[in-house]
């Protein structure tokens, strides 16, 4: 019977390229955790055109909070269609109509869909009244993010 220990020995050499191939790929692993770390954390340009409103217009900051706090982000981006339309695709489209907010806040806490193609606007019941036309408002005066490509 051979002995465990002699077998520990008598393993061939692991080639020298094997530590430097486990290094490399370490090393380009840990720069793309960082990389999208720093875009993550990087300010948008939807983000700052967020807030530049909000500076020009203090009394949308509420309704900014609330599109925020709620689940709209998930389906609707700035100036980028997702499940949604945009914010600034659907100010667009509303905006000259004299019951905008009232018509935007009805549809935020009722739902709908078929206006913007097959994608479906769930209900939000759980807003109030008061709240879905803060939110309109500041839907309404959304503008496209400066120096963003359309």
């Amino acid at each position: 019977m051979t002995d465990p220990i002699d077998d520990e020995e008598n393993y061939p050499p692991r080639p020298r390229w094997m530590g430097w191939a486990i290094a490399v790929v370490m090393a380009a692993s840990a720069l793309g955790v960082a990389n999208i770390g720093w875009r993550i954390l990087k300010v948008s340009p939807a983000e700052r055109a967020a807030d530049a409103q909000v500076a020009r217009h203090p009394e949308l900051a509420e309704g900014k909070k609330l599109v925020e706090g709620s689940d709209c982000m998930r389906c609707h981006g700035w100036e980028r269609r997702y499940v949604g339309p945009s914010f600034v695709a659907i100010a667009e489209r509303y905006r000259g109509r004299a019951d905008a907010a009232e018509y935007l806040a009805g549809k935020i806490r009722g739902g709908g869909a078929g206006e913007w193609g097959n994608a479906i606007m769930p209900r939000h019941p759980q807003i109030n009244e008061d709240q879905s036309l803060q939110m309109a408002r500041w839907l309404l005066a959304t503008r496209p993010a400066a120096g963003a490509a359309r």
